[in-house]
């Protein structure tokens, strides 16, 4: 079981299950409603999902998808789609042990930024810089 929310920690959920579809998504509307240059998500069966307290705000993001996120604090939480009714998508940032699902891969590329694979390059600092 996994568990996790949002900053605020105004809401909380738990999920049970293999995740699957572990990706870095680089879709302009990813980084559009989280200020992100990518987000990472992985997919849950639907039916391990719950929200143990608070209930998200949701949005209409695009035909057919509707994310769930704090109406407090902004952090997304949930992707959903018309199309896959038994699954649903988290971020993989809100969760409380972000590190225990690492992503496979990278999605909607063709889309993404051309600066966010020099990022490797640029310099690296432990803590702020110094």
């Amino acid at each position: 079981m996994h568990s996790g929310g949002c900053f605020c920690r105004a809401v909380r959920y738990q999920v049970e299950g293999v995740p699957f579809h572990e990706t870095l998504c680089h879709c302009s509307i990813c980084r559009r409603t989280s200020g992100a240059p990518l987000v990472a998500w992985a997919s849950f069966q639907r039916a391990g999902f719950r929200f143990t307290s608070g209930r998200p705000a949701r949005i209409r993001s695009s035909p057919g998808a509707c994310r769930s996120f704090c109406a407090a604090c902004g952090t997304p939480l949930v992707f959903e789609h018309d199309d896959f009714p038994d699954e649903l998508d988290i971020t993989l940032c809100s969760l409380d042990d972000p590190q225990s699902i690492p992503p496979k891969d990278h999605t909607h590329l063709r889309s993404g930024l051309s600066w966010v694979e020099a990022m490797d390059a640029l310099p690296k600092y432990a803590r702020g810089r110094e």
